[in-house]
């Protein structure tokens, strides 16, 4: 008898425990003692009321484990990581290796394709993330990861309509003021150009390559030194005046090439359409070190 009594004590310890709803996960995550779940300040026994809400946001959400399902949400978050460097990857090139200054003419197609590519698949991975995480909409209020979450899909419609919005609205108004304003031609000498209309003969997609020096205007398209509108770290474009002063060579060089025209420097003017590209720029550059931080308090706060 003393034995059989002792092999069902050793069953019922090595019987596998089944998920309780209430664990100290939570109050880990939301830094609340047991007393408020619990009537006992020491945990366990009646609920208090906010106990009886947590318990009822849990009830039939906690299910046995499935390879399926793992796999599955194991796939979507691994893409949903890489479409996000991807996204940030390409916010980072065009607004700090770039600069803001040069996408204003016109963001390479390239870099906008993996952009938009980046936000559309972190808005759906995410989506099926978040089902999969929170078990009601009442969790994205009580626990830090919810609250976290939460500020954390608030950043991302922040960034994926500031994106629509340069793309499809500042974007192509940009270009046609660029259009407008172009000159006709980059030959015979006697063009006079603007910084804006100079913005227009960058290299890129077919467009002439031409770039100022000490006011004077030069075609570059024929160099295959300025191949797709750059040189160097120099963009065509420009006004390459103080550029040219730290490159190894001086302006001299730039007599080899036919004189497009002169530069003419107009008073400044009002410009707001390229001044709303530079502030939703710098909006989703900051986002994005936002949603880093978010990321790190995740790792960091138990």
């Amino acid at each position: 008898m003393k034995i059989l009594t002792a092999l069902a004590f050793m069953l019922l310890f090595m019987a596998p425990a089944a998920p309780a709803p209430a664990t100290e996960q939570f109050a880990m995550k939301t830094g609340l003692p047991c007393a408020f779940c619990h009537e006992n300040p020491s945990g366990g026994g009646t609920l208090t009321t906010a106990g009886q809400r947590y318990k009822t946001m849990l009830s039939g959400k906690i299910k046995p484990p499935s390879p399926v399902k793992d796999t599955a949400r194991f796939i979507i978050g691994y893409l949903h990581i890489l479409a996000g460097i991807i996204w940030f990857g390409a916010i980072f090139y065009v607004h700090i290796i770039l600069k803001p200054a040069y996408a204003a003419r016109g963001l390479p197609k390239g870099e906008l394709a993996l952009g938009w590519a980046g936000t559309i698949i972190v808005g759906v991975t995410g989506l099926f993330l978040t089902i999969s995480v929170m078990p009601s909409f009442g969790a994205f209020f009580h626990s830090r990861f919810g609250i976290l979450l939460s500020i954390k899909i608030f950043l991302y419609l922040i960034m994926a309509s500031s994106a629509a919005i340069v793309t499809f609205v500042i974007g192509p108004r940009l270009k046609k003021r660029l259009a407008a304003k172009a000159a006709p031609a980059a030959g015979g000498g006697n063009i006079g150009f603007t910084p804006e209309t100079l913005s227009n003969f960058d290299g890129r997609d077919g467009r002439k390559a031409c770039a100022a020096v000490n006011g004077i205007v030069y075609d570059l398209s024929e160099s295959p030194l300025w191949k797709n509108g750059k040189h160097a770290r120099h963009i065509a474009g420009m006004d390459l005046t103080t550029a040219i002063k730290q490159a190894p060579h001086g302006p001299e060089k730039l007599d080899n090439f036919p004189k497009a025209g002169v530069l003419n420097i107009p008073l400044p003017s009002n410009n707001k359409p390229r001044a709303a590209f530079y502030l939703l720029a710098y909006t989703n550059l900051t986002a994005i070190f936002l949603v880093i931080a978010i990321i790190a308090l995740w790792r960091w706060w138990p």
